[in-house]
């Protein structure tokens, strides 16, 4: 069972933030739908750019700089109508991510991505991978529960000025 309390109580550490509030995201998500594979991307509308903010494997996936998002499937219903997008086999994945040998090679051969929105933009994505056939019907109606966490977490992350934490 899950426990909403451990992420309460990262979101309100003072020290390490964003890092302890997403490293907590992604033990709720395992909990809740399983990640072999999780990362949270960051999306720069006004830009049309996206930026990998956490990944729990950082020697595959790490944090590096910007990129664009492409005009394609995948943009349109996650970042344009904010579907959650599911495939459940690599050709599935390989259809619209290029580095989909790489997923496969850690075991990954499902994806999940949760659109997290807040008055109309998309802030952010919660990407979770596993292995083939994992995301059910019922993982992503579960899913749903992450919603409300991505919002805290890419609010948090887009007012670290604010708080006073502008290290990188």
């Amino acid at each position: 069972m899950t426990d909403l309390s451990n992420f309460a109580t990262a979101l309100a550490k003072a020290e390490n933030q964003p890092q302890f509030t997403y490293e907590s995201l992604y033990i709720f998500a395992d909990q809740l739908i399983g990640a072999k594979l999780f990362t949270l991307t960051a999306i720069d509308n006004r830009r049309q750019m996206a930026r990998r903010v956490f990944s729990n494997l950082p020697e595959a996936y790490p944090l590096l700089g910007t990129k664009p998002m492409p005009d394609d499937m995948w943009t349109q219903q996650v970042i344009g109508r904010h579907e959650t997008f599911v495939a459940n086999n690599i050709d599935a994945i390989a259809n619209v991510f290029f580095d989909y040998e790489l997923i496969k090679s850690l075991g990954c051969e499902s994806v999940i991505n949760i659109p997290i929105v807040v008055a109309g933009k998309v802030l952010g994505t919660i990407n979770c991978l596993h292995q083939a056939n994992h995301y059910s019907p019922n993982h992503v109606a579960l899913s749903e529960q992450l919603k409300l966490l991505g919002v805290a977490a890419f609010l948090l992350n887009n007012s670290r000025s604010s708080l006073g934490d502008t290290n990188e």
